[in-house]
């Protein structure tokens, strides 16, 4: 791995549930799953769907160390982990960080539970790589190496915590599942995104489908496209990703928030599955194993 690199891998972008079909072609149907490649070091955020596509182009790169840090264990940010094909490959390393839950259940009890009969036929201490659970503590802040990772509560059902990567000056924030207040999203999450160079965050409705008499979405736990502007500015973010996509979001609908947000916050884009961005020049492209592990 290239070590004077921050680059963030987007291997899932939706939310809820995996959604593949003829609509969701160019924004892709995978579960959420980020990797970034910063400082050396490979950070791995959640583990949806994406994640067992992610898993396979690390086959290419093993022996492996990487650090998997959760935002909390909603099944669409943990379905993907039972596939993740590394986990079972002796010689790889696998730190893996998550918040208490509020019952008191630990990450690597609700990973052990999902994969237990009748859930799953292969429990999770049939992986051979070398897998070390550590707990993450509200507030607290992270080393690896020259990377430090900060953390901070989320307004979710269930609890949520969001994420900010910092290196050299450079900075990217991961901040998904999380639901705005009435005055906007919150102080943990303007300070997640103070001056960042990334932010990526959880904008599932429009402002039409939250507010919705008919279909409400309040209390839900996410957020919209317009509340993600709004902080955007006031945190001074150079780019916007908008994230978490509703699974009932076709492509083409997915265009037209794509335009809209851009006329209002020029530095908005839509995460796509299968899409990179330097951090240090904030340019995007295709990742090109992606289109060798399908």
């Amino acid at each position: 791995m290239v070590e004077n690199q921050f680059k963030v891998n987007f291997w899932g972008v939706r939310g809820s549930i995996p959604c593949p079909g003829a609509q969701t072609v160019r924004y892709g149907g995978n579960t959420p799953c980020i990797e970034m490649e910063v400082g050396g070091e490979r950070l791995i955020f959640d583990g949806g769907t994406g994640l067992r596509v992610l898993g396979q182009s690390l086959l290419a790169k093993m022996p492996l160390t990487a650090y998997i840090l959760f935002t909390h264990s909603h099944w669409d940010h943990i379905q993907g982990f039972p596939f993740f094909v590394p986990a079972f490959i002796k010689g790889n390393t696998f730190k893996i960080y998550g918040p208490i839950s509020p019952n008191g259940s630990t990450i690597k009890q609700r990973l052990n539970d999902q994969m237990l009969h009748p859930n799953f036929p292969v429990p999770l201490q049939i992986m051979q790589s070398d897998l070390q659970f550590y707990e993450v503590e509200i507030g607290e802040q992270l080393t690896i190496g020259e990377v430090s990772i900060e953390n901070a509560l989320l307004n979710h059902p269930g609890e949520a915590v969001g994420y900010r990567v910092n290196w050299r000056g450079h900075s990217a924030a991961y901040i998904t599942d999380t639901e705005h207040f009435p005055d906007g999203l919150g102080d943990n999450v303007l300070k997640l995104a103070h001056n960042a160079d990334v932010v990526i965050i959880d904008c599932t409705y429009t402002d039409e489908e939250y507010n919705n008499p008919k279909s409400s979405k309040v209390g839900w736990g996410h957020s919209t496209w317009q509340e993600a502007v709004k902080m955007a500015k006031e945190a001074n973010v150079k780019k916007l990703v908008i994230f978490h996509h509703d699974p009932l979001h076709g492509d083409d609908f997915l265009d037209s928030i794509g335009e809209a947000a851009q006329k209002v916050f020029p530095g908005a884009i839509m995460a796509r599955e299968g899409t990179s961005i330097d951090v240090l020049t904030l340019e995007a492209q295709e990742i090109d194993e992606l289109h060798q592990v399908r």
